[in-house]
């Protein structure tokens, strides 16, 4: 059953049961008994010898209760069928407003710190009037919330004579008489059962009550909730739980797999956000002048920049830095939270991402305002996949050293024989041609000899330039856009079988800031690697405009890629475009496709743009 928005309604009268009702409290009890207690999960295959043991409690009770006995078997049975929580929550209501003709019937959810309802589920009510009611009970107050802290059986006639009581919120139906029963699992309070305005009343005067037998009937019926709430929990935490190390174990492979350092933190990102159901998920790393910065984003919704630098002063930032996880209930709140960077959301987990005593940087993931908090299990399973993502990063770091070392031997390896072989023998072979040509009479011959000896003693500088850069470290090696963006087509043409060709426009080496030329080689790396793996293009060009104008004005460097192949099928996927968006919007810019440069327009050309 829906929820009603918040915003559009007045406060919470939290005095019915209902979308928005009486909340119950225990003094003044007239319902005869106590509660019955569930003594932990039992089986399906148990559930006839637990409604067994009930119909036997309730004998040598009344005639009129012992013929609803049947009646009980068959709720009992309804209630214990199926696992997911929030369908068995609305078949517990369903089923005990049927059992006792109750007009309406809900379940307050006990909150996990024992303050409030954490959730409501409601039957009785359409769609058009709980959005007029609008908020639910929160169970802080009235009835409802003296029912929480005293959890007994509470009958009344007439809700509204109650002290506790405290009206109802506008557009509310009328409601007069009230029973209310806790619901317990393993023996602790899970929440409570609330049924009113009992039918076959003679006059609106002379309502009808609820009598000592329903009272009888929905403690027994609470019992068999109470077994099937707590195999319903069990349930959903456990596939709670595999779904959290299936996110774990596609992390692990996604960054053992070879990928580079921000390809991997955007892995985490996507995947973090998706396992905790948030708005958002983002990567901060430790930045080199102070605070953090933010280096990858996972949202639906732009909002979260990439660069975004956290200061130092936050106190937040200082315990992430030590390795300490951060909860927030209502970021938008709460005075720890210095930027802007979360005040737009409510719940938010920060997680250091540490191993062996190293944090490597911290998982964001905010939800949005209003929405749930983060429950304590949920917590849990989140601090274990950020320390296993942070081991799987560490992992994948020293992958990554392994492998370069190894490139850097090879180099060295290559180099050597470049200088001690190659070059020597293209040196002995000029002199003999220097020889051969000062023995030679022939003017022809001379100045053919001549010119070869000239081209090998070039081909032996250039040479000497390649073992020179060989031998270079990685921070020594040029690193421009430019030289990038040739070393990605480079790359890019053994699997495609040509090399595309590429032009560049305006100062791309100076002109583009570091993290959007970082972001547009990603991207031109996902659009190559598109071409190749799908577009079979026979041709393919590349273009950086470094003199772009964004739509909205700003001064930008424009990547187009274009190709001849076979475009981009109906209903295919579009996984590599979702990325190329979600980088250009991040940093504020956009990303596009349409036809390519094939005949009629056919093959694909993508176009990335992004501030400078």
């Amino acid at each position: 059953m829906p929820l009603p928005p918040a915003s559009a309604a007045p406060p919470p009268a939290d005095d019915a049961p209902g979308a928005g009702g009486p909340e119950a409290g225990p003094r003044g009890a007239t319902g005869p008994g106590g509660p019955v207690e569930a003594e932990g999960p039992v089986p399906a295959r148990d559930q006839g010898d637990v409604a067994a043991r009930a119909a036997r409690g309730l004998h040598g009770l009344s005639s009129g209760l012992t013929a609803r006995v049947p009646q009980l078997l068959e709720a009992m049975r309804s209630v214990g069928a199926g696992l997911e929580l929030h369908t068995t929550l609305d078949r517990i209501c369903e089923t005990a407003a049927h059992l006792t003709d109750a007009r309406y019937a809900a379940i307050g959810v006990v909150a996990e710190d024992g303050e409030g309802l954490s959730d409501f589920v409601h039957h009785g009510f359409d769609e058009a009037t709980a959005e007029r009611i609008g908020r639910l009970p929160d169970g802080h107050r009235g009835l409802l919330g003296a029912l929480i802290h005293q959890p007994e059986t509470l009958c009344l006639a007439d809700l509204s004579a109650d002290p506790r009581s405290c009206g109802f919120p506008a557009h509310h139906p009328p409601m007069r008489t009230f029973l209310g029963v806790p619901i317990r699992v393993q023996g602790e309070i899970f929440g409570n059962l609330y049924l009113t305005e009992k039918r076959g009343g003679t006059t609106s005067a002379r309502a009808a009550e609820f009598t000592d037998d329903d009272a009888h009937m929905v403690r027994v019926l609470a019992a068999e909730a109470g077994i099937a709430i707590g195999n319903a929990r069990l349930y959903e935490a456990a596939q709670q739980r595999e779904r959290w190390i299936d996110g774990s174990v596609a992390v692990t492979t996604a960054l053992l797999s070879g990928a580079d350092a921000e390809d991997a933190l955007g892995v985490v990102a996507e995947h973090a956000r998706r396992l905790a159901d948030s708005a958002a998920g983002i990567v901060l790393r430790p930045h080199e002048e102070g605070g953090m910065e933010i280096v990858a984003v996972s949202a639906d919704e732009p909002g979260v920049a990439l660069g975004t630098i956290v200061p130092p002063e936050s106190r937040i930032v200082t315990d992430l830095l030590d390795g300490q996880a951060v909860f927030l209930d209502d970021a938008a709140g709460d005075p720890r939270v210095m930027t802007d960077l979360t005040r737009g959301y409510g719940p938010v987990m920060m997680l250091p991402l540490r191993s062996d005593g190293r944090v490597l940087g911290t998982l964001v993931t905010p939800r949005a305002r209003g929405a749930r908090p983060f429950t304590g299990t949920e917590r849990t399973l989140a601090t274990q996949f950020a320390a296993q993502a942070a081991l799987a990063l560490m992992m994948a770091e020293a992958q990554r050293d392994r492998e370069r070392l190894a490139v850097y031997e090879d180099r060295d390896r290559i180099a050597r024989d470049l200088h001690d072989l190659v070059i020597q023998r293209l040196f002995a072979t000029g002199m003999m041609l220097e020889g051969a040509q000062r023995r030679s009479v022939v003017p022809e011959v001379v100045r053919g000899v001549g010119k070869a000896v000239d081209e090998l003693d070039v081909t032996i500088q250039e040479i000497r330039t390649a073992i020179f850069a060989l031998q270079q470290g990685p921070a020594e090696a040029p690193s421009g856009l430019r030289t990038r963006v040739l070393r990605e087509i480079n790359m890019a043409a053994v699997p495609l079988g040509f090399k595309p060709s590429h032009r560049f426009v305006g100062p791309v080496d100076t002109a583009v800031g570091e993290l959007t030329g970082k972001n547009l080689v990603a991207a031109l790396r996902e659009a190559l690697s598109n071409a190749f793996r799908h577009a079979g293009a026979g041709r393919v060009e590349v273009v950086v405009d470094a003199t772009a104008v964004l739509p909205d004005g700003r001064p930008g460097v424009r990547l187009t890629v274009a190709d001849d192949g076979v475009g981009i099928p109906e209903g295919g996927r579009r996984s590599g475009l979702k990325n190329l968006k979600r980088r250009a919007e991040a940093l504020g810019g956009t990303s596009g496709y349409g036809p390519g440069i094939g005949e009629d327009g056919g093959g694909t050309m993508v176009v990335w743009q992004a501030p400078h």
